[in-house]
């Protein structure tokens, strides 16, 4: 039992954590904010970038997630963790990217306002600019987690196995 945990409950489990972390944040937003992001989604271009440049990042840093959990006979693979250290450094960006977006939604906002304008007006137009910052944030938080979780992924099967923290932990 002990061995199909460390091989493949944790590893598998650990994987699977970004996706059920955003599912947990997206179960959590109100249902009429998350009905108007999606209505807004469909025409920006800057979600559209944020969002599949993020899901792209996951892709790839699961992958390398799940190598860098497979127990060796030596210890965990190493090959896969300067990618990941990588990866993980580029989510990063999405906040900056989202922020982006959001600068380029208030500065449109504010070119089509004409000179008559209601309070309303001015939150129905601005409203759009500030999907890119959810976007960005939601991919931001997605993205780190593949890292950490191979981290605590070692931690919790170097422990399974006998090893006292640190041991073994660089493939010794």
């Amino acid at each position: 039992m002990r061995s199909l945990a460390i091989r493949l409950l944790i590893p598998t489990t650990l994987c699977a954590l970004p996706i059920l972390a955003v599912l947990l944040v997206v179960s959590a937003i109100p249902s009429e904010a998350a009905n108007d992001y999606l209505a807004r989604f469909k025409s920006s271009p800057m979600d559209w970038l944020i969002v599949s440049i993020g899901l792209l990042l996951l892709i790839v840093q699961t992958r390398l997630a799940w190598r860098a959990l497979q127990w060796q006979t030596t210890g965990f693979d190493q090959a896969a963790d300067r990618r990941l250290s990588t990866c993980a450094q580029a989510a990063e960006w999405f906040p900056l990217l989202g922020l982006l977006g959001t600068v380029a939604g208030i500065l449109q906002t504010f070119g089509s306002i004409g000179p008559t304008v209601t309070p309303q007006e001015i939150i129905r137009k601005y409203a759009p600019a500030i999907t890119a910052t959810g976007s960005g944030l939601l991919m931001a938080l997605v993205n780190i987690l593949p890292a950490w979780s191979v981290n605590l992924g070692r931690e919790l099967i170097l422990a399974l196995g006998g090893h006292a923290p640190g041991d073994a932990a660089e493939g010794d």
